[in-house]
């Protein structure tokens, strides 16, 4: 295996624990926050069992996640992870898988930042052309940004991560508020209980929003003191944003009288109907300026994941090359490349089409990732308990989340072994030494 260029092995690691939080915390709370209250309405108080499921899924394969960094200090994300795991192969069927969710997840939450923005400007979801030119000016924007380096963009995430949880807390106030002075009326829980196939369903509905708290993990090369630091961010990022999750939407779709939850802005109609129309219409800006963040930390993401597996030998080598600051320019440029793609080939349909169906396919294709973690973590016996529940979990969310989005996730993953194996190939054949070695995966 041929080694990388000399300036890429000294990678600067400007992300403290703060920024790692952030980086958790942004990727977590992006888009679907600001919608899921309208979807979770008419389920009721399923939904609120629904998301104590997710939550806790989520915890358990953040824990595992968090344990398999401390047990495998040199491995550079989760892919590397399940490579020490299962094998060479395998760590690059789902490192190539967690690639194309990140690039899908981009184009996805893009497309989010230009819909939340229609009230401001109606012109971008008139007409679909402009809609789609406008994502495409949000992706380059945020790769520029990323192009100067790992700390101006967690500084970025920083900011928009306080901006974004603005209307999060204005929420919680009102709801504290109107249950203090008994203005709310809470939707009665249901005389038969909780329904199984209603808290499936809720709980399904939850799982794009609280993709990404892998985060840390998967920026490990960023982070400093990453034994310790990862850990932590990834704990207190994941917990904290279940709360905030639970509590905001949970409250929403209760207080709310049915027909205002299930409207286009439901937070929106959260702060209209127990405060006043002015504020509210501010929520626009605010949901715009939280799928900012989470583009931005998307993008940060989608250079470090294939600069990490170009370093392993898994993909071509030119792909590890950085700057001076261990910026990955190569791998943010053609993510982004393959995210435009996306976006031109969707052009013709409608904002909403588009990020119904990235969305699906973002979240199937992250599954792989979380399942093969948890099924690492009990090749090494880590993390137990929390192992083998979220294998459950990741399992059971796979099959929720449809034959067909599933079967073309796997579809996509493996598509991509050709690529590995004419990149070991071409491997094997510059360094003949090492032959034995490069192709035993």
């Amino acid at each position: 295996m041929t080694s990388p260029p000399q300036h890429t092995r000294h990678a600067a690691r400007p992300l403290g624990i703060a920024a790692c939080i952030a980086l958790v915390m942004g990727n977590m709370i992006g888009t679907g926050v600001f919608l899921l209250p309208a979807a979770l309405a008419p389920f009721g108080w399923n939904a609120v069992a629904g998301w104590a499921i997710t939550i806790s899924g989520a915890l358990a394969l953040a824990w595992v996640i968090a344990r398999l960094t401390v047990h495998l200090p040199q491995a550079k994300g989760p892919p590397a992870m399940i490579a020490a795991a299962f094998g060479p192969v395998a760590g690059f069927a789902i490192g190539w898988t967690y690639w194309v969710s990140i690039v899908t997840a981009n184009t996805t939450i893009a497309v989010a930042t230009v819909a939340n923005l229609t009230p401001l400007i109606p012109a971008l979801g008139q007409t679909p052309l402009i809609g789609v030119g406008a994502a495409l000016i949000l992706l380059w924007g945020l790769t520029l940004l990323n192009l100067r380096g790992a700390q101006v963009a967690g500084s970025l995430q920083l900011v928009t991560l306080i901006l974004k949880l603005v209307p999060m807390v204005v929420v919680v106030v009102l709801i504290l508020l109107a249950l203090c002075r008994s203005t709310a009326v809470v939707a009665p829980f249901p005389s038969e209980g909780f329904a199984l196939p209603a808290v499936t369903a809720s709980a399904a509905l939850t799982l794009w929003a609280l993709l990404g708290f892998e985060s840390a993990s998967a920026a490990a090369d960023k982070v400093a003191d990453p034994a310790r630091t990862i850990p932590r961010a990834t704990m207190i990022g994941t917990a904290a944003t279940g709360a905030i999750y639970l509590l905001v939407c949970s409250g929403i779709a209760l207080l709310l009288p049915m027909a205002k939850a299930q409207s286009a802005s439901p937070f929106a109609a959260f702060v209209s109907h127990y405060w006043a129309p002015g504020p509210a219409s501010l929520i626009a800006l605010f949901a715009s300026i939280s799928c900012l963040g989470a583009l931005n930390g998307w993008t940060l993401l989608q250079g470090e994941v294939p600069l990490a597996m170009a370093r392993n030998g898994e993909l071509p080598a030119w792909l590890a090359m950085t700057d001076a600051r261990g910026t990955p320019v190569r791998a943010l440029i053609v993510s982004s490349i393959f995210a435009s793609l996306l976006l031109i080939a969707n052009s013709l349909q409608g904002l909403v089409a588009i990020f119904t169906a990235m969305a699906l396919l973002s979240t199937s294709a992250t599954l792989w990732l979380y399942l093969a973690c948890a099924a690492a973590a009990l090749r090494f016996r880590v993390a137990l308990p929390a192992a083998g529940l979220g294998l459950i979990y990741a399992l059971w969310t796979l099959w929720g989340a449809g034959i067909s989005v599933s079967g073309l996730s796997l579809v996509l993953m493996l598509a991509g072994l050709p690529l590995y194996w004419w990149t070991r190939r071409s491997t094997s054949l510059s360094s003949p030494a090492q032959l034995p070695e490069d192709t035993a995966g």
